[in-house]
């Protein structure tokens, strides 16, 4: 496990908050229900320039959404980076921006579903730790709960040291430490054969997805594992993966498929924490050591997130 992450500063209130579009388009009235929420929370919002703009499905050219990640990181105004929106893009910037340039600004930045490329990236070639959670044009605009809203300004903040999340089940015990990785299954198997792979060796990996057949996440499973991924990890953490159209038997078959395919590891695996689509999406840490307990089927936030 590498010990070198660098924790970006901490937010506090009336902090300018950067919005950026790296992904798919991104829809106006969402985008200003999103501010307008960020904004009564007591922070000042400052929005990319490119942030509406559409090039066919995309927020604009890769190019233009590439170098308004990295001017953000540069910005000395903004104290953190929240992305609008997932959908797809990001993979499609990872050549474009220079991870090593980030790490001497470090900054939050939050995000989720196709943010996982730009997550792991930033744990990997930034070495600094970020935020694994809700994003402006899509939770903070249909409105956080009470609980996700708080968890993520205690993490934020500096105040989420020894802060847990419950999993409904435990699919294999044990207990289990190490940096927290991971993000949208179908995303981290898109990158599996890349220079933008994951470091797996000894982390905790956390997955989640949704829209899903069963058969095509016991397949993103078969190749996590056939890349050799899921026996270098100490432990494997799930969010709820939801069956599409919430049929019991694809549900079943979910589990069933999950199990299979984290048999043998010898590692604590978890699964259904409120993390990701589908759920409160509740804020997590990447690139910070975490404890995943079989016992008290909890993820644990061992240390702060930020300085």
């Amino acid at each position: 496990m590498d010990s070198a992450i660098v924790k970006p500063p901490a937010l506090r209130p009336g902090d300018t908050i950067g919005v950026v579009a790296p992904a798919a388009a991104v829809d106006r009235e969402y985008l200003e229900r999103g501010v307008g929420t960020l904004s009564a929370m007591g922070f000042r919002v400052k929005v990319s320039r490119h942030v509406l703009d559409r090039a066919g499905i995309l927020a604009g050219s890769d190019r233009d959404r590439a170098g308004e990640v990295a001017a953000f990181f540069r910005d000395p105004e903004v104290r953190a980076i929240f992305g609008a929106r997932g959908g797809y893009g990001c993979g499609r910037l990872l050549p474009l921006i220079d991870f090593a340039t980030i790490t001497r600004t470090p900054k939050i930045f939050l995000g989720f579903s196709d943010a996982t490329f730009l997550l792991n990236a930033l744990v990997d070639r930034s070495a600094i730790a970020c935020f694994h959670g809700p994003m402006v044009a899509m939770d903070f605009a249909r409105g956080l709960t009470p609980r996700s809203r708080d968890h993520l300004m205690r993490l934020l903040s500096g105040d989420a040291e020894g802060c847990e999340l419950e999993a409904r089940e435990v699919v294999h015990k044990g207990v289990a430490e190490g940096q927290l990785i991971g993000g949208c299954l179908s995303v981290v198997v898109a990158s599996l054969g890349t220079p933008w792979a994951p470091n797996f060796d000894g982390r905790i990996l956390f997955l989640e997805d949704i829209g899903e057949k069963a058969y095509r996440i016991d397949r993103m499973l078969v190749q996590l594992r056939q890349a050799g991924a899921l026996e270098r990890v100490a432990g494997v953490v799930f969010g709820a993966i939801r069956p599409v159209e919430g049929s019991e038997q694809e549900r079943a078959l979910i589990a069933e498929f999950i199990a299979d395919q984290t048999a043998g590891l010898g590692c604590p695996v978890l699964f259904g924490i409120e993390a990701g689509h589908g759920t409160e999406n509740l804020t997590l840490p990447f690139g910070v050591c975490v404890r995943l307990d079989g016992g008290s089927r909890r993820l644990i936030i061992s240390e702060a997130a930020v300085s």
